[in-house]
């Protein structure tokens, strides 16, 4: 039991930090690096809730495709070329009334929850299951699956044509 808890509070920690260096971080590189680093922490939360598949797509997904996307981005657009003088004047006080306002909420739930309440899972038995996901995912929605992916690549070689030729024009 406190083995739990040394994982789960040390998991926090790394995942407040990365959090906090990615928000801090002047360099986006390294902002996008943080973000891979707190990806992984979460995905290892929910192994820790027994959630296997979504640990698997918070990996592949997010801290995979999601993460390679951002970093090409950041190094095809330029992104570290960007100054202090493109923030907008607003969003700084918008950010910190925003935090603000999530932390009361989180303080509010953690003081003021009824002791003794428990979350009922009301699923069935081999709900989440990945080789369950994976044979609906394959056999019944083989199509839209395909269809979305053909989608993302093409919207991915557009800002790629989008991009050159508008570098084209500058130089």
């Amino acid at each position: 039991m406190i083995g739990d808890y040394i994982l789960f509070f040390g998991l926090a920690l790394v995942a407040i930090a990365s959090a906090l260096g990615m928000l801090l971080s002047k360099s986006a590189i390294y902002s996008a690096l943080n973000l891979v680093l707190n990806f992984l922490t979460v995905a290892i939360f929910f192994l820790l809730l027994n959630a296997p598949f979504i640990s698997l797509v918070q990996i592949t997904i997010y801290a995979g495709a999601i993460m390679v996307l951002f970093l090409f981005v950041i190094m095809l657009l330029g992104a570290e070329r960007l100054r202090r003088e493109s923030v907008l004047p607003y969003q700084q006080p918008v950010s910190i009334v925003l935090a603000v306002i999530l932390v009361v909420l989180a303080v509010y739930t953690l003081l003021f929850r009824s002791p003794g309440t428990e979350i009922v899972s009301t699923a069935m038995p081999g709900f989440g299951d990945p080789a369950v996901l994976a044979e609906v995912l394959y056999n019944e929605y083989l199509l839209p699956f395909e269809v979305t992916s053909i989608l993302l690549l093409v919207a991915m070689v557009g800002a790629i044509v989008l991009t050159k030729k508008e570098k084209g024009a500058q130089g």
